[in-house]
C-alpha cells in the first residue's frame, strides 16, 4: 500500500504524490559542500512509484475529459448550425410571405382599380345608351304628339252662332238626342 491511499480502492491523486516528493525533497538534509541532499530511497521512490501509476490513469481521465469536451464542443457547434439554418430558412419564408403579401396586395389594388375603372364605363355606356333611347323616345313622342295634335285640329269644327231656337216653339228640337228619355 503505498504512502498517501487512505483506502485500498481509493486512487492515488498524483499531484498530490508529486507535492510530497517536492516538501520531501525541500526538507531533506544537505550534504556537506554539495549541492546534493540526503532523502530516504524508500519513502522517496514509494511515493515516485505512485506518483507513476496513478500518471496513466489521470492522463486517461483528461484524455477522455477533453475528448468529451471536443464532443460537447461539436454537438453545440451542429445544434447552433441547425438553429442558424432554420433561423435563416423561417426567415426566408418569412421574407417570402411577405413578399407574396406585399405582391397580392398590389395585385388586389390593380384589380380593384381595373374593376372601378371598368365598372364607371360600363355605367357610362348603360347612361349613354338609356339616353339614346330616351332621345329616340322623345323624337317618337314629338311626332306621336304632333299628330295628335294635327288629328285634334281636324277635328275641330268651326262653329258658327246658329240661330238660337226656343225650344218651347220647336218642341225641343234642341235637345233630340234626350228623346225618349224620361222628363224629370
Amino acid at each position: 500500500m503505498s504512502v498517501l491511499e487512505d483506502s485500498p480502492d481509493a486512487a492515488p491523486d498524483t499531484r498530490a504524490l508529486l507535492l510530497r516528493l517536492q516538501e520531501m525533497l525541500e526538507k531533506a538534509r544537505g550534504l556537506f559542500m554539495s549541492a546534493s541532499v540526503s532523502v530516504n530511497r524508500e519513502e522517496f521512490g514509494a511515493l515516485l512509484a505512485d506518483a507513476i501509476e496513478a500518471l496513466p490513469e489521470e492522463l486517461r481521465q483528461a484524455r477522455w475529459l477533453l475528448k468529451e469536451r471536443d464532443d460537447v464542443l461539436e454537438r453545440a457547434r451542429r445544434e447552433a448550425d441547425r438553429i442558424i439554418e432554420s433561423a435563416r430558412v423561417r426567415a426566408e419564408r418569412m421574407v417570402e410571405r411577405t413578399e407574396v403579401v406585399r405582391e397580392a396586395r398590389r395585385a388586389a389594388e390593380a384589380i380593384i382599380e381595373q374593376a372601378e375603372r371598368h365598372g364607371a364605363q360600363i355605367r357610362h355606356e348603360a347612361e349613354d345608351y338609356v339616353d339614346r333611347k330616351l332621345a329616340a323616345f322623345e323624337v317618337v313622342l314629338d311626332r306621336t304628339l304632333q299628330q295628335v295634335h294635327k288629328g285634334r285640329e281636324r277635328l275641330q269644327v268651326n262653329i258658327e252662332p246658329a240661330e238660337v231656337v226656343d225650344e218651347d216653339e220647336d218642341g225641343g228640337a234642341f235637345f233630340d238626342q234626350d228623346e225618349g228619355s224620361n222628363p224629370v
